[in-house]
């Protein structure tokens, strides 16, 4: 199933302003362990290109398992704005990487996490536990499709600010792509 994503991903100065406001405001999803693994295709090397445009992601979260695909779409100063986002379960990831491997897809990062989420109006809001990056705060929009990706963005920023969390940096790159190219990381200000 397609969609378009708009997320941003951040890390705040003080996060439990934001997680004393979600437990009186919103309502808890769940905590779970979520081991995302990316993957390249032999033939087109994502990670080849800057920006990264393309990632292929299995995941394991606690036995519910998923294909991901997402294209990203740049504004003019080469930021993620939001993305096709292509996604379905499966029911062995064993099998899947298996598939993977036999058409010459080659592993490129893992990205083990403890998520807790909850949902707040149109935002799914995760706070997130990375394992060898630290803490950040991930929303995702989850409102109505045709929204405008870069006001809702700034409405996620602004929302982060009035809860009081201090200083907010944006990261434009994702997970794997800190991972995998830490010293090619940019947090912005916001």
């Amino acid at each position: 199933m397609q969609k378009i994503e708009i997320e941003i991903q951040v890390r705040v100065e003080n996060e439990k302003p934001l997680l004393d406001f979600l437990g009186g405001n919103a309502e808890f999803k769940g905590e779970k362990r979520q081991i995302d693994e990316y993957f390249t295709p032999a033939h087109r090397d994502f990670i080849s290109v800057r920006p990264v445009k393309e990632w292929l992601r299995l995941r394991d979260g606690g036995g519910k398992c998923s294909i991901n695909y997402k294209d990203w779409h740049y504004d003019e100063s080469g930021k993620g704005t939001h993305c096709d986002e292509y996604e379905t379960t499966i029911e062995n990831i064993e099998t899947a990487k298996k598939i993977l491997k036999a058409l010459n897809f080659k592993s490129l990062v893992v990205v083990d996490k403890i998520r807790k989420t909850w949902v707040y109006k149109d935002y799914e809001v995760a706070v997130d536990s990375v394992k060898n990056l630290g803490d950040f705060v991930e929303i995702e929009y989850i409102g109505k499709d045709g929204a405008d990706p870069k006001k809702v963005a700034e409405d996620m920023v602004n929302f982060l600010k009035q809860v009081g969390c201090g200083k907010i940096e944006r990261n434009f790159v994702g997970y794997p792509f800190q991972l995998l190219f830490g010293d090619e990381v940019k947090f912005e200000d916001q």
